[in-house]
């Protein structure tokens, strides 16, 4: 099988060091992982992540002409799993619990507890922008 940068491919690792781990991907080849490459979070220790023996995925980055592949887990787990949906806008302090059902209401009726909810979080964030007064000597400042 030829193989080619940006392909994924099922190996195994062979080997883990300190900095990466050594994985065979047939026909007698065989590519690092660095310790980078191991996972999206922070790898301290890449014994947390891989095991000798262990069968994984991983995408071809790189390969040099003295035979050096350079591979990635990460890379390969990224492609396979669709982009996650970014959060909403909404809010952390818009209350849930006060939505209520409107799926028989009609549209004018939907339209009147939109502005009553809309009104009720501009007058939260104005409360929160007004300046607060203080007791001085001479009176209110």
């Amino acid at each position: 099988m030829a193989l080619e940068v940006g392909q994924i491919v099922e190996g195994r690792v062979e080997g883990i060091t300190n900095f990466g781990a050594f994985v065979n991907i047939g026909d007698g080849k065989t590519g690092l992982v660095h310790i980078s490459e191991v996972a999206v979070a922070y790898v301290k220790d890449i014994h947390d992540f891989l095991k000798e023996g262990q069968t994984v995925r991983v995408k071809v980055m790189a390969m040099e002409p003295g035979g050096k592949i350079a591979l990635s887990i990460k890379k390969a787990v990224m492609e396979e799993k669709p982009p996650q949906p970014r959060r909403s806008s909404v809010p952390m302090e818009y209350d849930w619990s006060k939505k209520r059902d409107t799926s028989g209401d009609s549209f004018e009726d939907k339209l009147l507890q939109f502005k009553h909810e809309s009104d009720e979080r501009m007058q939260s964030m104005k409360r929160g922008n007004e300046p607060r007064r203080t007791i001085s000597r001479r009176g209110y400042n």
